[in-house]
C-alpha cells in the first residue's frame, strides 16, 4: 500500500516514536546508541544488534545505513552500537576499549560485528561472548576477521577471542567466522573488488538478486576457511577503483562471502555469515546491500521470505566517507544517525513504503 502525502507525514511522526536514542548516565547526558523500531515488514519482532568500531572502514556509517534499510524496508528492530568517548559522548573509532550499550545483545536475535582490534573491558566483552555461545546467528563484516586483540589485559578470560591460543587458534575471526586476518590480496587503495557468484551457488537464497556486487576495498587474502565454511561469493581483483576496471587475472579468486556454523561452549550451533567486503563506500553497491539483507534473513532462518529482489533502496542521503585511517567524521554522536521525517517521506531519498520488501 502506498501512502498519500498527508497520511505519510502522520505515519512518520508516529513511527518516529520507535526511533529511540537511549540516555547514558554520567557527566554527560548524551545518547549511547540509536535504535530503529516500529516499522512493518517480515522482520517485525526480530531484533538485530550492530556492534561497530573500526578505525579505517567507517563501520559506523555503513552499519547505520544498513540498519535503516533493514528497519524501514523489512521491519526489523535494529540497534546500532558505537565506540564512544565517554567524556564527550562522541563516536570515536580510535577508542579501542569502549563500545556502549552491549547489554542490547541480551535481547538480540542476530548480532552483526564490524569491529577491528578492540580490547574491551571484561564486563563489556562478556555480553559478546555470552551471545557467541548462545546458538544465535552471527554476521561478521570486513575487519571482523580481526575483531579483537588483547595487548594490555593478557590475563583476561576473553584473551583467546583476540589472537587465539591453542585450540582457539586465530581467535574470534578464524574460530567463529571462518578466517582471521591474513593479508591484502588486492593492492590496498588501488585495486577494487568484483563479486563473482560461483557455479553451484547461483540458486542459493543469500545471492538471490545480487547480479552486481562491487566495492572500492581490495580483496582480502584467505588461507583455508575453518570448519565447513562454504563460499557463496568469490572476489575478483580489479586493476582500478571503478566498477568497469579490468580484471587482474594474475591474482586468483578468493572467497569474499561465506556461510558456516559455529558450535559454542554450550554446544549450541549458530548460523554464521561473513563477508570481507564492507567499507562504507562498498555499500553504495546495490548488489552488496542486497547480499547483506539476504544474509540477515538466512541467518535468522527466514530464507523462505527472501524475495527475488529484496528492497534495498538507500534511506535518506548516503554520502559515505572514504576509507583510511583518521578520516572518520569528527564530532558525530549516535543520534546524528537517527532517521528524520524527510527520510521517511522520501524527500531526501526515494519514496518509501514501509511494508514493501520487493
Amino acid at each position: 500500500m502506498k501512502f498519500t502525502k498527508r497520511p505519510l507525514v502522520s505515519s512518520c511522526i508516529m513511527l518516529m516514536v520507535g526511533i529511540i536514542c537511549l540516555g547514558m548516565p554520567g557527566a554527560w547526558a548524551q545518547e549511547r546508541q540509536v535504535v530503529y523500531d516500529g516499522f512493518k515488514g517480515p522482520g517485525a519482532g526480530k531484533h538485530i544488534v550492530f556492534v561497530t568500531g573500526d578505525e579505517e572502514y567507517r563501520s559506523e556509517e555503513a552499519m547505520a545505513q544498513m540498519a535503516k534499510i533493514l528497519a524501514i524496508r523489512h521491519g526489523f528492530k535494529c540497534s546500532v552500537l558505537f565506540a564512544l568517548d565517554n567524556k564527550t559522548g562522541q563516536i570515536d573509532p580510535i577508542i579501542l576499549d569502549n563500545i556502549a550499550g552491549l547489554e542490547a545483545l541480551e535481547t538480540a536475535d542476530l548480532m552483526v560485528v564490524f569491529t577491528r582490534f578492540r580490547e574491551l573491558p571484561d564486563e563489556q566483552m562478556k555480553y559478546i561472548v555470552d551471545y557467541i555461545n548462545s546458538g544465535k546467528p552471527i554476521i561478521g563484516v570486513r575487519t571482523a576477521t580481526h575483531a579483537f586483540l588483547y595487548r594490555k589485559n593478557r590475563e583476561s578470560p576473553y584473551f583467546k577471542y583476540g589472537s587465539g591460543t591453542g585450540q582457539f587458534e586465530g581467535g574470534f575471526g578464524r574460530q567463529v567466522l571462518g578466517e582471521t586476518w591474513v593479508a591484502h590480496h588486492g593492492e590496498h587503495g588501488s585495486e577494487s573488488t568484483r563479486g563473482v557468484i560461483p557455479e553451484g551457488k547461483k540458486d542459493h537464497p543469500i545471492v538471490r538478486g545480487c547480479q552486481d556486487i562491487w566495492g572500492t576495498t581490495d580483496v582480502y587474502k584467505v588461507n583455508t576457511l575453518s570448519g565447513e565454511s562454504d563460499p557463496v561469493v568469490m572476489g575478483r581483483v580489479l586493476k582500478g577503483m571503478a566498477p568497469d576496471s579490468p580484471a587482474n587475472m594474475d591474482k586468483e579468486l578468493m572467497p569474499i562471502a561465506w556461510i558456516k556454523t559455529y558450535t559454542g561452549e554450550k554446544g549450541k550451533k549458530a548460523r554464521v555469515f561473513t563477508t570481507t567486503m564492507g567499507a562504507a563506500t562498498d555499500f553504495k553497491s546495490e548488489g552488496l546491500r542486497r547480499l547483506f539483507v539476504n544474509a540477515c534473513y538466512w541467518c535468522l532462518e527466514m530464507e523462505d521470505k527472501i524475495p527475488d529482489r529484496a528492497k534495498v533502496d538507500l534511506v535518506g542521503k548516503y554520502q559515505p566517507s572514504d576509507f583510511g585511517f583518521g578520516k572518520f567524521k569528527k564530532g558525530m554522536k549516535p543520534c546524528d544517525y537517527r532517521i528524520s521525517v524527510d527520510d521517511l517521506s522520501g524527500r531526501s531519498g526515494s519514496a518509501i513504503d514501509p511494508a514493501s520488501t520487493n
